[in-house]
């Protein structure tokens, strides 16, 4: 019959009940521990032969050829370049900027120091020069000294000498002091003069002696006197007087000299005259000079141009003129250590 389903199955069972048409059928029951028993058709569904309900198909199924992708080689991976900040912008153009000022200072530098070695040529040439002129002008000096030396401004030498020279009183006997050489360590002024001016005074015990100046007395003392017929003697002071200084040039015949004192008692007493010659006696060398001398002229400095000390005047020719001796500074410098 045809549309007819065989109630037989294939086992010779008897084949489940058809389902309506168009339903589907039942799923396959889920085995469960507490799942009910549900019976299929459900109660209420009409029996019945139902049609037979169209084969189920669906297209074959072909599984896709399995394919691996191609084997790509390994690329190596590469860092992606940094963006450049403004802050390394900045930091590039300072470095760029420190290079351009190094090299302009280097430049610079160089120019500096090429000039310094010409500066310093011209120099030592410009020394070379000055050197020579100097040399010149040093002996000029020398000669116009000479010169000055031969004509002696007695007045200008008088006016810085007098204020150092003084009348001395030793007892009866007067004669000239002068104050010479460095301060004393203890303060006031040493003075030379003859030892035949206190010889009186000092034989007979005494020390004290008198200065006299611009009509005012000051005490001194007798403290040493010459050794070896040396007619000197040092006196001290705790006055402070402007003091001479001695000379160290070398005495020449011709040599201008000044020579200040209280001859017979009178007060910055000057002369002049020149250096007659160098003597030898028996108490020692003496210079001999042309300017006139006196009694009380004893003691008094022989001053030259320069206003330096030469000598001590110490005697007179007694039967001629213009013939007077003195003793050199250096003898009282040595004896007495005070120049």
């Amino acid at each position: 019959m045809t549309g007819a389903h065989d109630p037989t199955g294939a086992e010779g069972g008897p084949s489940p009940a058809p389902s309506p048409a168009g339903a589907h059928p039942a799923p396959p029951e889920r085995p469960g521990p507490s799942a009910p028993h549900l019976a299929y058709p459900p109660p209420g569904y009409p029996s019945g032969p139902y049609p037979a309900a169209p084969p189920l198909s669906a297209p074959p199924f072909t599984a896709p050829p399995l394919s691996a992708p191609p084997f790509a080689a390994a690329v190596p991976a590469t860092a992606a370049p940094a963006r450049r900040g403004p802050l390394a912008i900045v930091a590039f153009g300072l470095i760029v900027l420190l290079l351009i000022v190094v090299a302009a200072q280097t430049f610079v530098l160089i120019r500096l120091d090429n000039r310094l070695d010409r500066t310093v040529a011209s120099t030592t040439r410009a020394d070379g020069n000055s050197n020579g002129r100097i040399r010149g002008l040093e002996g000029r000096v020398v000669e116009l000294e000479r010169q000055a030396g031969k004509s002696l401004d007695a007045a200008a030498v008088a006016a810085q000498v007098s204020p150092s020279v003084f009348r001395v009183i030793a007892g009866d006997s007067s004669g000239t002091a002068f104050a010479i050489g460095r301060e004393p360590s203890g303060g006031g002024t040493d003075l030379l003069t003859n030892f035949h001016v206190v010889e009186s005074l000092y034989n007979s015990g005494g020390r004290d002696v008198a200065l006299e100046r611009d009509n005012k007395r000051y005490s001194a003392k007798i403290v040493k006197v010459g050794d070896g017929g040396k007619d000197i003697a040092l006196l001290h002071t705790t006055e402070k007087f402007s003091r001479l200084q001695p000379s160290k040039a070398t005495i020449a015949s011709g040599q201008p000299v000044v020579v200040i004192g209280a001859p017979l008692g009178l007060e910055d007493t000057v002369t002049t005259g020149v250096v007659s010659a160098l003597r030898t006696t028996a108490d020692g060398p003496v210079i001999q000079f042309s300017a006139p001398i006196n009694p009380g002229n004893s003691g008094g400095p022989v001053v030259d141009a320069q206003k330096q000390v030469v000598g001590i005047a110490t005697a007179k020719a007694s039967r001629a003129e213009g013939i007077g001796l003195a003793i050199p500074i250096s003898i009282a410098c040595d004896t007495f250590a005070v120049c």
